[in-house]
């Protein structure tokens, strides 16, 4: 069972500029979080941009959808930042693939050290083997269907919306 990963951008890929201060981004660290995490799972990777996801736009969202739809794996996953996740799978969603997706991403980035991405990540891969076809989101340990959960930005977590 062969799994694609869609690398969208989002906190899970930023980098530290250690002269200024400042966030940005330069390649992803999906490689080599999976090595890290030793992951024997057949993992076909493909980066589709490099972007926070608060600067995502209705296109990017599009491509986001029609790559998860065409491609030929049924088992994908994205990588995404965590502010507009839901918004993102909302539109995957409504094209109705007959796949199982779930997204995923991190509240601090890999290279920090102190990251939840290896382990969400680790959740994803788990997940998208083991789930009926639909669209989720994996974070904190956690699956949500894409439609009933939110980042609460208070407490740095993802919740159902009760």
């Amino acid at each position: 069972m062969a799994i694609r990963i869609f690398v969208t951008g989002g906190t899970f890929d930023k980098e530290y500029n250690e002269l200024n201060g400042e966030l940005f981004f330069k390649d992803t660290h999906l490689n080599e979080m999976l090595k890290l995490g030793r992951c024997r799972a057949a993992i076909d990777a493909r980066t589709l941009m490099m972007i926070d996801s608060i600067y995502l736009k209705d296109d990017d969202r599009e491509l986001i959808a029609n790559n998860c739809c065409t491609c030929e794996e049924d088992r994908i996953i994205v990588t995404h930042g965590t502010d507009t996740m839901v918004d993102t799978a909302r539109v995957i969603a409504a094209k109705n693939p007959d796949k199982t997706i779930v997204l995923t991403g991190a509240m601090i980035p890999y290279k920090f050290g102190s990251s939840d991405g290896l382990f969400n990540l680790g959740a994803a891969i788990a997940f998208v083997q083991t789930l009926p076809h639909g669209v989720y989101i994996a974070m904190n340990g956690r699956i949500f269907n894409w439609d009933n959960c939110r980042k609460n930005k208070k407490i740095g977590e993802f919740e159902e919306v009760k």
